[in-house]
């Protein structure tokens, strides 16, 4: 047996001015993504989707190869030079035919300068070249999802956590699935559907409601027949026609199956649809409340300035409240600013420095201002920015941040760096010198994968609305693609 991988990942924010070139997909490790043995170094024993194809691939005695292993943190729409570069990749490996089987570790949010669908069209490359090999596909939860992205492949699996603690797990459901379809032991049958919803990203998570439940019934329904049931909450800051929720259910050639699993979830999510917008409050209050609890450490989040949504995580709005306020013993992660962190190592540990932090990222889709920050404070360490992710998210995982320091102003350790890295994995503090334990206060520029990693130390939570675009605000959002009437931003929206 043969089989080919590829991994080709990118959750895009179409208001968000962070630009998508292909370096970006190159996971630190040079130019270009890594293909072939150099993407099986890269991803055998982690906690991904790919490593979890590897495993399989040898656990069956197959030969395989990785056609690309492409993975860029989230930002704007993928350039089209980028975009061709990944997929004929694929498409030229599938091409060359032999393969008993194709897995594709893909997101199912990728936009690009050309296509809405970056994963449909995706499909239609590989069937324009070979229509039958059968397909397996794991998707992230956020995915956004167009026909093509389901009714072109023959298996469906989306990750059923948020933190995403089960990347390889979702990897192990669509490659079990497609193994034995290859082998003639099932016969994938697929219903699918969407709502006119898009839930926030902030009442999304699955350690929450209303998803807690979606998504335990959906693991149920695998328990009891289903190959693969997946309920995708979607990515909203896309815009695009079919951003919003969507379901997709997988069973062994039973079609009547597939069809009321996928109902019953439609009808759940539906029937919850108010739990999944997300009430704002002001920063000010935010960061006030948070000063006067007595427990430590206490989590702030400046949620709308989140790397792994878009954001361009160089907004300083939190910050500059946070040393308003007078918040002390508080870790900063991260501000986005190369030049400043340049600036401090060329200072030298030791040494002290005023800096020009953040606000450097013009937003022209966003109705804030975006002020830089005047840092003053003491270079306290310099680093790669390099570490691997302890887990449960990406465990293994090699992670880079680029060059990074840290500013002690006193009262607050501002983490600078170079490259978007969200901190869902407790090593991008540990790596810089900052025990978290040991912090009143733990600013992190997150949404809710921070709980992977960091979610057990935490003794109370804040969500801070800042500036970015990520915003929770839906108002702030100038859509002009997405189907209408869609809830919440249509209260009146029916189902139809």
């Amino acid at each position: 047996m043969r089989l080919l991988i590829a991994m080709m990942m990118h959750e895009t924010n179409t208001f968000s001015p962070v630009p998508t070139d292909l370096q970006r997909f190159a996971l630190g490790l040079g130019q270009l993504p890594p293909r072939g043995q150099e993407a099986v170094i890269a991803f055998r024993n982690t906690g991904t989707a790919t490593g979890a194809f590897i495993d399989l691939a040898q656990a069956a005695g197959a030969d395989f190869e990785i056609a690309i292993a492409a993975h860029a943190a989230p930002s704007g729409l993928v350039q089209d030079g980028a975009y061709q570069e990944m997929t004929e990749a694929i498409v030229q490996a599938v091409a060359r035919g032999g393969f008993d089987g194709i897995l594709l570790d893909l997101h199912g949010a990728m936009v690009t300068e050309s296509h809405e669908d970056g994963e449909g069209e995706l499909m239609r490359r590989i069937r324009s070249v070979d229509p039958h090999t059968p397909v397996g596909i794991a998707y992230d939860m956020h995915a956004n999802v167009y026909a093509d992205m389901v009714e072109l492949a023959q298996v469906v699996a989306g990750y059923q956590t948020y933190p995403h603690v089960d990347m390889y797990e979702t990897g192990q459901r669509a490659g079990k699935a497609l193994l034995a379809l290859v082998a003639g032991q099932v016969q994938p049958t697929t219903a699918w559907a969407r709502l006119p919803m898009i839930p926030h990203i902030m009442r999304q998570s699955s350690l929450d409601e209303p998803n807690c439940s979606l998504q335990a019934r959906a693991r149920q329904m695998e328990q009891q027949g289903a190959l693969a049931a997946s309920v995708f909450t979607g990515f909203p800051h896309a815009d695009i026609e079919n951003a919003g929720l969507s379901v997709v259910v997988v069973t062994d050639n039973d079609a009547a199956l597939a069809e009321k699993y996928r109902d019953e979830l439609l009808q759940m999510a539906w029937a919850s649809r108010s739990e999944w917008v997300y009430p704002v409050e002001p920063l000010s209050q935010s960061v006030a409340r948070a000063k006067v609890l007595t427990m430590q450490p206490v989590v702030l989040l400046d949620h709308y300035d989140n790397a792994a949504s878009g954001g361009t995580m160089d907004t300083t709005a939190v910050l500059a409240e946070v040393l308003k306020q007078g918040l002390k013993q508080v870790a900063f992660f991260a501000i986005y600013d190369p030049q400043a962190v340049q600036e401090a190592i060329a200072a030298g540990i030791g040494q002290r420095v005023g800096l020009s932090v953040g606000g450097k990222m013009a937003m022209p889709q966003m109705p804030h201002r975006h002020e830089p920050v005047m840092l003053e404070g003491t270079v306290k360490l310099i680093s790669s920015g390099k570490y691997v992710a302890k887990g449960p998210m990406s465990q293994g995982a090699r992670q880079d941040m680029g060059a990074a320091v840290v500013i002690d102003t006193g009262d607050v350790e501002v983490a600078l760096i170079s490259r978007h890295v969200e901190p869902f994995d407790v090593n991008a503090l540990i790596s810089l010198g900052i025990d978290p334990m040991q912090k009143k206060f733990i600013v992190l520029k997150s949404r809710v994968h921070w709980r992977a990693g960091m979610g057990h130390l935490a003794q109370a939570v804040v969500e801070c609305a800042g500036v970015g675009a990520c915003t929770s605000d839906y108002s702030e959002l100038n859509f002009k693609n997405l189907r209408r009437p869609i809830y919440p931003l249509d209260a009146d929206t029916q189902r139809g």
